[in-house]
């Protein structure tokens, strides 16, 4: 006998006494970022869903689907349109989408992304130096093997992640000020705090 096993989503649905819907290929991938996009099931719309299962005091499926619409009668109907809106917006859009904009958007991700997300360095030294003023350049070879990412005015300065901080015996044996970013999905947050006060 098996001591492992996997079941499926739709025999998850079939256990459960659910009829599986009959989605076209690729059709949920477009509707899952319509949502994201729309944001149609968030808490705000549909309700918090973690909260109100555990609220559930019935057993089958027909009983749950009961009870939420009681509890949240338009809740499936918002979530459809905000959906359905941004489907439209899509659908617009898609039309609009030739070969030229889809080698853009590679080449975009592929050089450009690419490079940003490993270069951003440059970028942090750039926006600081132009908040001081002042000029800036890169470490040379010898300069990194000391710890120093780069020079605003004839200040080192050295380039880590947030996580850094919690680990500052690690930071004694760089002699530069120190720079904090942390990346997030729009861009990079900067800590200059520790700049500001050599300046």
């Amino acid at each position: 006998m098996r001591t492992k096993f996997k079941i499926k989503n739709d025999e998850i649905k079939n256990l459960l006494g659910s009829e599986p819907y009959d989605f076209p290929k690729y059709s949920t991938q477009i509707l899952n970022l319509a949502n994201q996009n729309a944001q149609g099931t968030r808490p705000v719309v549909v309700g918090q869903m973690s909260d109100l299962i555990q609220e559930f005091s019935g057993q089958t499926l027909k009983e749950w689907e009961e009870w939420y619409l009681k509890k949240h009668p338009d809740a499936i109907a918002k979530a459809t349109e905000k959906v359905k809106d941004m489907v439209d917006n899509f659908r617009e859009v898609i039309e609009k989408i030739d070969d030229e904009m889809i080698n853009n958007w590679v080449t975009d991700l592929v050089i450009v992304k690419t490079f940003i997300g490993l270069r951003f360095q440059e970028a942090i030294l750039a926006k600081a130096a132009k908040l001081y003023h002042n000029e800036y350049r890169l470490a040379t070879p010898e300069e990194e093997s000391k710890g120093i990412d780069g020079f605003i005015g004839d200040l080192p300065v050295s380039i880590k992640p947030e996580s850094y901080q919690s680990k500052k015996s690690l930071s004694e044996g760089i002699n530069a000020n120190i720079i904090y970013y942390k990346k997030a999905s729009d861009g990079i947050t900067v800590n200059i705090k520790e700049l500001e006060n050599s300046m």
